[in-house]
């Protein structure tokens, strides 16, 4: 398995590590590349349809970190979601694009699972949307999580239970993509999901 981050060197806590005009990859349903486009063109109107990934990340005792969006964040500001989201760049494979995020946003690295990727289309308001392509990853990291305060206001870690709570209870502070992407973990692939929830204390 891939250990994203590895030889990457940290970053800044508050560095900027993103921009409307990076070019991301357009894809079709079958993930065929179909071009680039800027990252703000992707997100116009109702979007279109671009790669990106999804990653969770599991302490030793299985509590799943999840960081609030920043309040600068065009799409869902301040919203609660899994740990580290984004897209490959142009020219960049899926491996090199979750380790440099996760070094950008959290400054640290782990060890990656690939399980599963799916499309869908969420509007925000009239300020755009994400159509996405996106590539869902689990893993494992104890490692001291150091927030980029710009792309991140605040992190937390929760045991699945508290969770699945706080998603039944208050779904709205969640983003979309997140919710989805936990009911399908739950669902469909619950014994990868549970090699990182089912750890114990030790």
């Amino acid at each position: 398995m891939p250990v994203a981050g590895q030889g990457r060197r940290a970053v800044s806590a508050n560095r900027i590590v993103s921009s409307e005009s990076e070019e991301l990859i357009l894809v079709d349903k079958d993930d065929r590349e179909t071009g680039t486009l800027s990252k703000a063109l992707c997100h116009d109107g109702d979007g279109i349809l671009h790669r990106a990934f999804s990653v969770f990340l599991f302490d030793r005792h299985g509590a799943l970190l999840l960081q609030q969006r920043s309040g600068d964040k065009r799409l869902w500001p301040l919203y609660w979601s899994n740990s580290c989201c984004s897209h490959p760049r142009k020219g960049e494979s899926m491996n090199e694009a979750t380790g440099r995020r996760l070094l950008q946003e959290l400054n640290i690295r782990a060890e990656l699972e690939y399980v599963y990727k799916f499309s869908y289309q969420a509007r925000y308001k009239d300020l755009g949307s994400e159509h996405e392509l996106c590539s869902v990853y689990l893993g494992r990291s104890d490692d001291d999580v150091r927030a980029n305060e710009s792309e991140i206001q605040a992190i937390r870690y929760l045991e699945p239970a508290e969770l699945e709570r706080e998603l039944a209870e208050r779904p709205e502070h969640f983003t979309p993509w997140f919710r989805m992407e936990w009911q399908e973990l739950c669902d469909k692939y619950a014994d990868q999901l549970e090699k990182y929830v089912n750890v114990g204390d030790s």
